[in-house]
């Protein structure tokens, strides 16, 4: 990545992470993938139950490759037959790994999703949570990661999933009612409750959507 870019970003990674801890939650930069899987690992305990809510970065860092090889109990969610016991076994899971759909500069987390079992295990259930954001998600305050969530992410998600949405047809967000949208629950994470619990690793790379 350019030079300049890469300065810009690490300026800017400090400012999220600020704001992140003024809302009790903890953010660390990585320069590259590889070091963002290793600090995730890092949070991540051997023998510790792990899974995930389909987060494409989680993936293009290596990280589930690595959880998978390692010495950890993954639960994942394509293995079982029954999608919805995967689903509620996440609830109680050690480790959750997401990313999320876009994060204010001073700290807040927007995301949004289909069925909510991402967003609900985000908000609670899982004893930990470790996201893996790049910085192509940082946007300038909540209002703007909101429209990043609904015009960048959920469109380029309806066409990946093969979806017949109008943002799949647009590229943009024509707040429809379309029975396979994907807007249909919002969560914007302004403050975690517990101390630990949410960890955000920035990364200096265009990530996911």
């Amino acid at each position: 990545m350019n030079e300049n870019i890469t300065k810009r970003n690490e300026l800017l990674a400090q400012t999220v992470i600020k704001g992140l801890k003024s809302r009790n939650m903890s953010g660390y930069y990585a320069a590259s993938k590889e070091e963002a899987k290793q600090i995730a690992l890092s949070l991540i305990p051997e023998g510790s139950s792990v899974t995930m809510g389909g987060g494409m970065s989680v993936h293009e860092i290596g990280l589930v490759d690595a959880i998978k090889e390692g010495n950890y109990n993954f639960i994942d969610r394509d293995a079982y037959e029954d999608k919805r016991a995967a689903m509620l076994a996440a609830y109680d899971a050690d480790v959750f790994l997401s990313s999320s759909n876009a994060i204010s500069q001073d700290g807040i987390l927007v995301n949004i999703d289909g069925n909510a079992n991402r967003v609900s295990a985000i908000a609670q259930g899982p004893r930990k949570v470790v996201m893996i954001v790049g910085m192509n998600k940082v946007c300038d305050d909540w209002d703007g990661a909101m429209k990043r969530a609904r015009n960048v992410a959920a469109p380029i998600n309806t066409q990946r999933f093969g979806l017949s949405t109008p943002c799949s047809k647009t590229g943009a967000c024509m707040d429809c009612k379309s029975p396979d949208t994907i807007c249909c629950q919002f969560l914007i994470t302004r403050f975690s409750r517990h101390a630990g619990r949410i960890h955000v690793i920035l990364v200096n790379d265009d990530l996911g959507f």
